[in-house]
């Protein structure tokens, strides 16, 4: 059977390389496709490159509230470990986009249908409004560090207004990041880690490995939060090996660097005997030598991932309501994330990347395992029937194994939050179920989510046989 995908041919003419992201969803026209994969490795590098990260290390090394931390070994291990499982969903997420030019929550529709995606579109714009606000507390906070608290307003208020212009004019943006700025943090990067090992790294007394798991989870959830965005950019990929290679090896080769640059400079605080906290990486940074010259570049190279969540937030508002305008929406949803960004408390960031973990991780195995396996046994093609523009049958039976993907992370891991905590341990116990210490919640979450889509998806997609709309008969 041949697919039915809206735009299976890349458009690579000198035209669509000059030419901006359309601003409105119109799924029935061809994408711009300039970029390649060194646009996208550098893309997913930059991304990576950001202080959220390092503030994670300290939930790496301490995974586990009023328990020993984790020894060096075991830390290392759950990051390169986390980042390259994590990085592995977000290019198989990325892929797709490039293969049918859909953008992410549109994607979306094929996997689930029209209307049946708006549940993850409007968990995706919280999620993407969380972070957007996050991305420029931190680098006010960074920047605040380097001047004076009497200028921290001044310093959110120019972090949203610049990542809001780079999101009314995103694919610029990616060339900018590509031609200039990654050179810049490179050295950078080079830099900090030369300053922060070279007195040498002080382990934690009486660490083990009894919180990899959890570790490895915390790990997990920086990629995995950039998969329900990845194709808002592949789908401007000149081809899917380049959107997944380009999100594959550029988010992995900077989030375990960027982890493992929090985890040393949170050991050098230790060693100073400073208080832990989510920012007291920060202190570490600018005891190197000229760091502070280094993290200004770090914080305006954190820009970019402010811009992308606003861009994604403005995107999957469009598969709500295709018809607004995307620089009238990037704009608005800039300004609300700024005034957030007043406001946030980075005390809750590891229950919040908890959450992250139990919503996307089954959610993203889902999408995958039905894309590439439920559609080639069933149809004979990845992607086949992946029908992004006509409004197509409900496929609600593809919430099961998100949801109870869902659950089962929550039964490993339900997170720190008390009320949220004690619902999911009061129903671990009455099932009897004592989760085993080797056990991540990603993983489990994503296994069981994909045994349910094998189980329904292959008898559902065979339906398509005889359901299917003709493409001629679709509308936008």
């Amino acid at each position: 059977m041949t697919s039915t995908l809206p735009n299976p041919v890349p458009d690579t003419s000198s035209t669509s390389r000059s030419t901006e992201a359309p601003l409105v969803l119109d799924l029935g026209s061809p994408p711009p496709r300039p970029l390649s994969f060194l646009d996208q490795a550098s893309l997913w590098c930059s991304l990576g490159v950001s202080l959220l990260i390092p503030a994670s290390a300290l939930f790496v090394l301490y995974p586990v509230v009023d328990a020993p931390g984790m020894t060096i070994a075991a830390a290392l291990t759950a990051i390169v470990l986390g980042s390259l499982a994590g990085s592995a969903l977000l290019g198989l997420c990325a892929a797709p986009g490039a293969r049918t030019g859909a953008p992410a929550m549109a994607l979306l529709r094929g996997l689930l249908g029209h209307r049946t995606s708006y549940l993850p579109t409007v968990l995706n714009l919280l999620q993407c409004f969380g972070w957007a606000a996050l991305e420029i507390y931190v680098i006010a906070e960074t920047a605040t560090r380097l001047t004076s608290s009497s200028w921290r307003t001044t310093w959110v208020i120019a972090a949203g207004l610049i990542a809001t212009f780079m999101a009314v004019r995103p694919l610029g943006a990616v060339k900018l990041v590509r031609k200039y700025l990654i050179w810049l943090v490179l050295l950078a990067t080079i830099y900090l880690f030369w300053g922060v090992v070279r007195d040498g790294i002080t382990a934690p007394v009486g660490g083990d490995w009894s919180g990899f798991w959890v570790a490895f989870d915390v790990v997990v959830a920086l990629p995995i939060s950039w998969a329900p965005l990845a194709a808002d950019y592949s789908r401007h990929s000149r081809t899917s090996r380049a959107a997944f290679s380009g999100a594959f090896f550029g988010y992995a080769a900077s989030c375990i660097t960027y982890f493992t640059l929090g985890l040393f400079a949170v050991l050098a605080v230790a060693g100073a005997g400073d208080a832990f906290t989510p920012t007291a990486f920060v202190g570490a940074l600018l005891a190197v030598p000229a760091g502070a010259l280094a993290l200004v570049v770090l914080a305006v190279d954190e820009v970019d991932e402010a811009f992308a969540n606003i861009y994604s937030t403005a995107m999957s508002t469009q598969n709500l309501i295709p018809r607004l305008d995307r620089r009238v929406l990037a704009a608005l949803i800039g300004a609300v994330a700024t005034v957030a960004a007043l406001l946030v408390d980075l005390e809750s960031y590891q229950s919040f990347l908890f959450l992250i973990g139990a919503v996307f991780v089954p959610l993203a195995v889902t999408l995958i395992v039905d894309f590439y396996v439920v559609r080639r046994i069933a149809l004979g093609a990845s992607g086949a029937g992946y029908d992004v523009v006509a409004p197509g049958r409900l496929r609600w039976l593809m919430l099961l194994p998100w949801v109870v993907g869902f659950s089962a992370y929550n039964l490993i891991n339900p997170g720190l939050v008390d009320w949220w905590a004690q619902r999911w341990v009061s129903i671990r116990d009455a099932l009897g179920f004592v989760p085993p210490a080797w056990l991540s919640a990603s993983v489990f979450s994503g296994f069981v989510a994909a045994l349910l889509t094998l189980a329904i998806g292959i008898p559902l997609a065979r339906t398509l046989r005889t359901t299917s709309v003709p493409e001629s008969t679709m509308t936008s």
